[in-house]
C-alpha cells in the first residue's frame, strides 16, 4: 500500500465539473492499493496516517497530528501509484484489481472513520476521472508505503519480468 500524504490548507475533488468533496486544513491522502496489501496493512496505514506529526500547535513545530488538530482528510484512490516502470512504459499489474481494490478501499475509509470522526473523512469518486485540486501548505508531502520487504520484492519480480 502506498500513500502520498499531503498538508493541505484546502483540497477539493471534482468529477465532470461537479463538485464533489471538499475540506478546508487538513491532509490529501492519494491512496494506491498493492495486489498483495491484507487488511493488517490498510490497518497499519491508517494509525499511521492519524499519528504523522505533521502540524504546528502551540508554537511547536510539527508536534501535532491531524487527530490532534481536529482538522479534516480528503482521501482519493489512486491506482497509478503502484506502477513499476517498464523502459518508459509504466505497468500496473502490481496495483490490485477493481473489485478487491474497492473493497479494501471502503475499509480503508471505514476504518479511518473509526478510529478518528466520521464526519471529517471525506473521499472521491472510486475509479471517477477526477480533478482534484489542492493547496499544499508548506510544502509539505510524505509517502508512505506498508512493508519495504513487499516493495524491495516487487521491484525484484519486476525486473525479473523485463
Amino acid at each position: 500500500m502506498k500513500v502520498v500524504v499531503q498538508r493541505v490548507l484546502k483540497a477539493k475533488v471534482s468529477v465532470d465539473g461537479q463538485e464533489v468533496n471538499s475540506i478546508t486544513k487538513g491532509l490529501c491522502l492519494l491512496v494506491g492499493l498493492h495486489k498483495s496489501d491484507q487488511q493488517s496493512d490498510i490497518n497499519y496505514m491508517v494509525q499511521k496516517i492519524l499519528k504523522l506529526r505533521l502540524f504546528d500547535k502551540d508554537e511547536k513545530k510539527w508536534h501535532s497530528s491531524v487527530v490532534d488538530m481536529g482538522y479534516e482528510i480528503l482521501s482519493i484512490s489512486q491506482f497509478t501509484l503502484c506502477y513499476k516502470l517498464k523502459g518508459n512504459k509504466l505497468d500496473f499489474h502490481y496495483a490490485m484489481p477493481g473489485d478487491a481494490a474497492r473493497q479494501n478501499y471502503q475499509y480503508f475509509l471505514e476504518s479511518l472513520k473509526k478510529s478518528y470522526d466520521e464526519t471529517k473523512i471525506k473521499d472521491g469518486v472510486f475509479g471517477g476521472k477526477m480533478e482534484v485540486e489542492i493547496v499544499n501548505d508548506g510544502p509539505v508531502t510524505v509517502q508512505l508505503e506498508t512493508s519495504e520487504k513487499t516493495i524491495s520484492e516487487q521491484s525484484r519480480e519486476c525486473q525479473d519480468d523485463v
